[in-house]
């Protein structure tokens, strides 16, 4: 059992882009933010960036699974394990390898038991399957601790969060409303691909991780015609909620196939920013503010086509005084508060679940000690 009041939790997130595993401290009682700590990251080298791109789109029992999910487990307990002994309980996302709320469900890899015995900790992950088991999405799963943020930093109107991993989503809150399960609380959506694309380019033409600031985009010209076919796309006249697997969109990447370096680059970061405005249409009032939040925000070229897209302010969260290297590691530490206290993490206007729910599973150390 947790204590009343707030205590302190440590979350960790393993993303799309397949960069690496992130960890952060978070003081929380699960529903305001009482302060932020210590942080961790531990990158993937090539070689397990390998071992999960293999893996992708596989479902347990698929080949590769197995590995993918204990080089999961391993690189977690290897980054969370110096900041365990701090912390009350652990939020554990895993890594998505396959995600199909309509048909097969969601696939995180990465066992919870496994870092509860490890890290001597309760150990709350396996977020998304409930919501997807009740007709939700399971994802996107950040948005009611964006509320929180969004109260944290002071905001007293409408603001958007934007999420630029390897997929993009985007959470529109007002802080006005007290709870973010409330009517009005919250929107919350994938936008469509974001980094994931642009990654995977550089890394099969060029052998680098990522476009680095976007240098390479920025001296390219995006291609016009592929750009309004990928609007074409059935995903952008979906209402929300809806989300994304990583792979949803690999007719761009192959639209892209025969482009130059630099003007593939540049389709391909136009077309995030593009997805985020279409996306946009759906707020349900003005925001006085984009707040960008992941890799993606590093990306000059994309945040600069978002600026020439928006009205309002497109600015990285760390104008707000938030850390957009670690917020949804934060993100997981104040969900794994939520289910621990028996508080929803997702409602119908951020996954479409038919109910508020509070997902999750929990490892409890002890018992996970004497299995």
């Amino acid at each position: 059992m947790l204590k009343s009041g707030p205590v302190t939790a440590l979350g960790a997130m393993s993303g799309t882009s397949l960069d690496g595993v992130d960890a952060a401290i978070l003081q929380t009682d699960g529903h305001r933010i009482f302060g932020f700590g210590d942080t961790a990251y531990r990158p993937y080298s090539d070689a397990e960036r390998d071992v999960l791109r293999a893996a992708l789109g596989r479902w347990p029992g698929d080949a590769g699974v197995a590995e993918a999910a204990e080089l999961v487990e391993t690189a977690h307990a290897e980054v969370l394990m110096p900041l365990a002994a701090r912390v009350d309980a652990v939020g554990f996302h895993g890594q998505t390898l396959a995600h199909d709320p309509a048909g097969r469900g969601t696939h995180q890899a990465g066992d919870g038991d496994v870092l509860a015995a490890v890290l001597g900790r309760d150990v709350v992950w396996d977020f998304r399957s409930a919501d997807v088991r009740m007709g939700g999405q399971g994802a996107p799963l950040a948005p009611f601790f964006h509320h929180a943020c969004a109260v944290w930093a002071g905001a007293d109107d409408p603001v958007a969060f934007l999420n630029l991993g390897g997929v993009g989503n985007l959470t529109w809150v007002d802080p006005r409303v007290a709870a973010p399960d409330r009517p009005g609380a919250c929107l919350a959506f994938d936008t469509g691909p974001a980094n994931a694309p642009l990654n995977d380019l550089m890394l099969h033409r060029r052998g680098l991780a990522q476009d680095a600031g976007g240098a390479l985009a920025a001296t390219g010209t995006a291609n016009e015609e592929i750009i309004e076919r990928f609007l074409e796309h059935p995903y952008f006249l979906r209402m929300p909620p809806k989300s994304l697997d990583r792979n949803d969109f690999a007719g761009l990447t192959a639209a892209v196939a025969e482009l130059p370096d630099y003007d593939a680059a540049a389709t391909l970061s136009a077309a995030a920013a593009l997805a985020v405005s279409r996306g946009a249409e759906h707020f349900p009032a003005p925001v006085s503010r984009l707040l960008v939040t992941g890799g993606g925000r590093h990306n000059a070229t994309m945040m600069r086509a978002l600026e020439a897209l928006f009205a309002c302010p497109v600015e990285p969260v760390e104008a707000v005084g938030l850390n957009g290297d670690m917020l949804e590691a934060q993100a997981f530490a104040y969900l794994a508060v939520r289910v621990l206290r028996g508080l929803p993490t997702s409602a119908p206007v951020t996954t479409g679940v038919r109910a508020a729910i509070g997902g999750g599973r929990i490892s409890r150390f002890q018992r996970a000690a004497r299995a």
